[in-house]
Formats: C-alpha cells, sequence, structure tokens
C-alpha cells in the first residue's frame, strides 16, 4: 500500500524524491505505531487511532509543525487509499491538525544585501570565492530555491534574453528574468569555470573546488557565512534569501500575481505570506514618522 502511494506520487503528482522521502519516513513511522501498539495495518484503522497517533507523537515531544505535517501525510494516503477502493470510510474525516500560529518569513533587508554583494572586500578572484558570490547573486536576485539552484545547467542561461530556465517542484518549468549585472557576472563566471584544471568538468553551474556537482550543505555553509558578515539573526539558510528577493519585490510595488509565477508558487496564498511583512514594514515607519504615533 504505502509502495504503491509512493509511485503514485512520483509518477502521476511528480513530487520531488525530496518530498517523497518525507512522505516515506511518516508512513513508516505511522505503520510501524500500528503494529507495536494496536497489531494494525493502516488500512483497519479507525479515527481513534489515528488520534492515539497523534498523542504518541505529542508525548515524543514532536513540535506541532511536525505533527500538522505528518496528519496531512495521512490525509493524502487515505484520499488515495478510497479513490483505489483499498479502504470503505475514510478516517481522516474525523482528525483535526493542530494549529500551528503561523510564522513570518525571515528575510535579510534588501540594503544589507547591497552592502555584501557590493563590497569588494568580501570576495577575491579565486574560483570558490566567485563561484560563492554567484550562488548569493543568484538567490537573492531571483528567488529560486535550493533544490533549483542545484540542478541549473550551464545552458539554463539564456545570455540574449537574460532569462535562465528553471525546473520547479513537480517538474513545473518557469523563466525567470535576470538584471543585467547578474548576467556580466554570471558571463564571467562560466568563463572562470572553464579555465579551472578540474579533472571531471561538469555542465552543472554551480559546482565544488574540484569541479563536481554542488551539493546542499556546501550552499547552506556558503550561505551562513556571508549572512553572518551582516546578519545576527539565527536563521541564515538560502531560503531566507528566497524571502529576501520576495519581500524587496513587494516592497518596491511589484504585483502579487508576478511575484507568484517568479517564485514558482502553485497558489497565491504560499505568496500573500509576504505581505504580512510588507504591513509590519509600514506599521514600523508609520510608528516613527506619525506625530501621533
Amino acid at each position: 500500500m504505502i509502495s504503491s502511494f509512493l509511485i503514485y506520487l512520483q509518477h502521476e503528482k511528480r513530487y520531488s524524491p525530496h518530498t517523497i522521502q518525507s512522505y516515506r519516513t511518516d508512513l513508516l513511522q505511522y505503520e510501524a505505531f500500528l503494529q507495536k501498539d494496536f497489531e494494525l495495518s493502516p488500512i483497519d484503522v479507525k479515527a481513534t487511532h489515528v488520534r492515539s497517533f497523534m498523542v504518541h507523537l505529542l508525548d515524543q515531544q514532536i513540535s506541532e509543525n511536525a505533527i500538522g505535517r505528518k496528519i496531512s501525510t495521512l490525509r493524502s494516503f487515505y484520499k488515495y487509499l478510497l479513490r483505489e477502493k483499498e479502504i470503505a470510510a475514510n478516517p481522516m474525516l474525523l482528525i483535526k491538525a493542530p494549529k500551528v500560529p503561523k510564522r513570518l518569513p525571515v528575510f535579510v533587508e534588501e540594503t544589507k544585501m547591497d552592502l555584501l554583494l557590493d563590497n569588494d572586500g568580501n570576495f577575491d578572484d579565486s574560483f570558490s570565492s566567485q563561484r560563492d558570490k554567484i550562488v548569493l547573486e543568484l538567490l537573492f536576485g531571483t528567488g529560486i530555491r535550493l533544490a533549483e539552484l542545484l540542478q541549473l545547467d550551464d545552458t539554463a542561461i539564456n545570455f540574449y534574453e537574460s532569462t535562465i530556465k528553471v525546473l520547479g517542484k513537480r517538474n513545473k518549468q518557469r523563466i525567470i528574468p535576470v538584471h543585467q549585472v547578474l548576467v556580466d557576472q554570471l558571463k564571467a563566471y562560466q568563463l572562470l569555470k572553464s579555465m579551472q584544471k578540474f579533472n571531471n568538468k561538469s555542465t552543472t553551474l554551480i559546482v565544488t573546488n574540484t569541479g563536481a556537482p554542488a551539493y546542499p550543505k556546501l550552499v547552506y555553509r556558503i550561505v551562513n557565512s556571508y549572512l553572518t558578515l551582516i546578519s545576527t539573526q539565527d536563521k541564515k539558510s538560502p531560503h531566507v534569501l528566497r524571502h529576501s528577493f520576495a519581500s524587496s519585490l513587494l516592497n518596491r510595488g511589484a504585483d502579487l500575481n508576478a511575484i507568484k509565477e517568479l517564485l514558482g508558487h502553485a497558489s497565491l496564498a504560499a505568496t500573500q505570506v509576504y505581505t504580512h511583512n510588507s504591513v509590519e514594514r509600514l506599521k514600523s515607519i508609520y510608528k516613527q514618522a506619525h506625530p501621533k504615533a
């Protein structure tokens, strides 16, 4: 059952390998719990068994965010089983996920990013340093996800049109415009990359110091080390630069639907979270500037 569901997610829903792995982990944990506590398979459960699983997770001090994700996994799983006629009734209909307070996206102010990227003292002429700068410029300049960055090929850049072609979630492609400064930087980086004496030359855009395709931990280290120079906030991940990209566009008056397309969001609801940051910024300006605030 679980295996066929995961195949369905891969081939019909076209979920990413990372997402499918998360579903697999959640379902195997659920299956192990049912077997140990009730000696039941997932198709034989009732809503009370699912609630027992939630209590078990709370006892394990699993965060409400994580529990909410697991409940979402189970909803999809049982919806699939119902469709396949493996079950007669959906036990998830009576289940409510724990309420999780909405957290505003963490971002870095545009002025700080300009200070970081425009300061030549932060980067030297070495390949690794110029590679690091391109990583930062792409994440902040296009708002692409970490996985999308790592999948970029040299041919993904259209220098004539000043765009990059990105393969997003569920294998959906989108075209993102790139400003001229970044276009010139990408040309220089690709030339520098071609001049390196790598044993195995890769067509992947972002590579390691040995020429192999870059990996997530490398990009995390790059982003964390450079954001430490300009920010004291705890969170310094690649996704913070995606949030920073969206917040900068919104603060400069960009249309929400346009931001949605640039970010590759499936629905406008995912993009609207950035409006909260914009409102908070306006409140701050109002308090500082209005005489009666």
